[in-house]
């Protein structure tokens, strides 16, 4: 009998220690990862900005890493929502930077694009039902659309949906 209770309690203690979960580490650059929902709005040379000049409303981008999980560099991509882009960004996850120069489109037209002034700030948004979210901007020229200078900027989805 005290080899059928020992034999149980081992087995339900291999059982109990084989169920447990792993931790599952973030890619390297978790901190500019994100869905977000932007607004494409145009900035003038004067600095003023037309708001949604096409009439968009809000589009749903990405920011994710690469399949190097290199912690300089990030995908941008609009998901076929705007301009039927996809590049590959320098990114900075300490300071929430990224930017490119004239990077080559991965997807649709074979345009470069220059992404400049891209920064994601922490709680700097606000979503819908009025919650803090994190918030992107970024202004973005497009080769064969040069010298208008689109910016970008929203906040990050929150998979609620009052927020859509």
């Amino acid at each position: 009998m005290k080899k059928v209770l020992y034999l149980a309690t081992m087995l339900l203690c291999m059982a109990i220690t084989s169920c447990q979960k792993e931790d599952i580490g973030g890619t390297a650059t978790e901190s500019l990862a994100g869905d977000w929902y932007v607004e494409a709005n145009v900035v003038n040379a004067d600095g003023s900005v037309i708001e949604d000049p096409y009439g968009l409303g809000r589009i749903h981008i990405l920011t994710y890493n690469t399949s190097a999980n290199n912690p300089n560099e990030i995908w941008i991509d609009d998901s076929k929502n705007f301009w039927n882009f996809k590049v590959k960004a320098t990114g900075d996850i300490n300071n929430l930077t990224f930017s490119a120069a004239s990077a080559q489109n991965q997807r649709g037209d074979e345009i470069t694009v220059n992404i400049t002034n891209g920064k994601i700030i922490k709680n700097g948004g606000v979503q819908n039902n009025g919650s803090p979210a994190d918030y992107i901007t970024m202004d973005v020229e497009f080769s064969d659309d040069p010298g208008t200078i689109y910016r970008l900027e929203g906040v990050r989805y929150s998979g609620l949906e009052e927020n859509d």
